[in-house]
């Protein structure tokens, strides 16, 4: 049997294509590919646990906050206690108050007669709307009684629920009567 050249170098192309197309050195030790996990970049941890706490807050309903109301009276602005007033005047009364609750007062806050006459306000009435910790002034018109006497009208402030806040706050006045004329 004769074995043709044709043959052997056909079977030595073929031997060299199959080995040509490995890139691996066969000659060493054969390397195998071993799973490795990506490499975790502290900085994208951060920024996914942030992305999650966003989505939570917005995905989820949160409870309303629960404030409290309180109002501090600092000072009469007009018509000072115990001023003597003709019956029947017009009394532009202004106090100067805090709130010193964390509930901001809006709308819906109202100022109502607690004690004595109501001497022509209204009431209820809305309450100035005032931020947590800061200062306003609440202003009421009333109208001296024609009858002479000391009157006292007591005021205080109501959440929207109708629970009463804070100090009280009133306007004291003192209507003159009639002076009796000499002759």
């Amino acid at each position: 049997m004769r074995i043709h050249w044709r043959w052997i170098v056909l079977s030595l192309l073929i031997g060299l294509m199959i080995t040509g197309c490995r890139a691996e050195d066969t000659r060493g030790t054969p390397t195998l590919d071993v799973y490795k996990p990506p490499t975790v970049d502290p900085a994208m941890l951060d920024f996914q646990a942030t992305e999650a706490a966003k989505l939570t807050a917005v995905s989820l309903p949160t409870p309303t906050p629960v404030c409290s109301n309180n109002l501090q009276f600092l000072e009469d602005l007009s018509i000072e206690d115990g001023t003597v007033v003709a019956p029947g005047d017009g009394l532009d009364k202004r106090w100067k108050v805090r709130n010193t609750g964390t509930c901001n007062w809006n709308t819906e806050y109202e100022v109502r007669l607690v004690a004595g006459p109501i001497m022509g306000a209204p009431s209820p009435q809305a309450l100035y709307p005032a931020l947590s910790g800061t200062e306003t002034e609440i202003r009421m018109v009333f109208a001296a009684p024609d009858e002479p006497g000391a009157y006292r009208s007591a005021w205080q402030a109501f959440a929207p629920d109708g629970t009463p806040f804070g100090v009280s706050f009133f306007i004291d006045i003192v209507v003159e009567g009639e002076t009796a004329t000499e002759e």
